[in-house]
């Protein structure tokens, strides 16, 4: 690989998953400032949706920070950031509607989202120790080591791209919820998609990176195998 196409591969690298951050923090912080024509909390939101679908075994707990929304299967929760569990934002309930989306998924064990789960041992190890296999195996010139760490890295992949159906589909559930019990009115539906688009792009921005870091692996691979 020449400098110059290294360094636009590096660019792309940084600058992919910035922006998508900048989007997200964007979109979010323009419509957290803009309330809910129902008056209703984020926390108000997820129960409500909850409640509709039947899901009252699934508790809504606040959690610190910012951003830090989340549904837990295994306590089966869905925690949203306090800013979002006490706000009555447009932004608070797009996101409360969308963690209730992965409640219901998870209710309806949704393939995909079975599928991620299982994935997830091989691919935490895959995220954290596989770069370290691909360059000892680079180092040390052992071809069989270094497509042993490819293998672990392209699991964890896999986890990021197989993420990318399971959060469009939660976003998808989100907006169908929240129009179909009222809590936004029409015109709020194109601000409630703004969020929830930019929240996608995350996701997608970091498969794309990770595609990139296995497609120049493979191919380095390949090269030292011809030698």
């Amino acid at each position: 690989m020449s400098l110059g196409a290294l360094l636009v591969y590096f660019a792309v690298l940084i600058l992919v998953p910035l922006w998508a951050q900048m989007k997200v923090k964007s979109a979010y912080s323009k419509y957290s400032q803009v309330p809910a024509s129902s008056g209703m909390t984020g926390a108000q939101v997820a129960r409500k949706i909850l409640d509709d679908n039947g899901l009252y075994n699934v508790s809504v707990e606040p959690v610190k920070g910012k951003l830090t929304d989340h549904y837990d299967p295994r306590a089966k929760a869905v925690r949203l950031s306090e800013e979002n569990y006490y706000g009555h934002s447009v932004a608070g309930a797009a996101v409360a509607a969308h963690e209730v989306g992965h409640a219901m998924q998870d209710a309806e064990e949704y393939a995909f989202l079975r599928f991620r789960h299982a994935l997830v041992p091989v691919a935490n190890f895959g995220s954290n120790g596989a770069i370290f296999i691909i360059l000892a195996g680079m180092l040390m010139s052992q071809l069989n080591l270094m497509l042993l760490g490819i293998i672990f890295m392209a699991a964890a992949v896999l986890f990021q791209v197989v993420t990318l159906p399971v959060e469009f589909n939660a976003s998808s559930r989100a907006m169908e919820q929240i129009v179909s019990v009222g809590v936004i009115r029409n015109n709020e539906e194109r601000e409630t998609k703004k969020v929830l688009d930019a929240a996608a792009l995350t996701y997608v921005a970091a498969a794309v990176v990770a595609v990139m870091e296995l497609v120049r692996f493979i191919l380095m691979y390949v090269a030292m195998n011809r030698d």
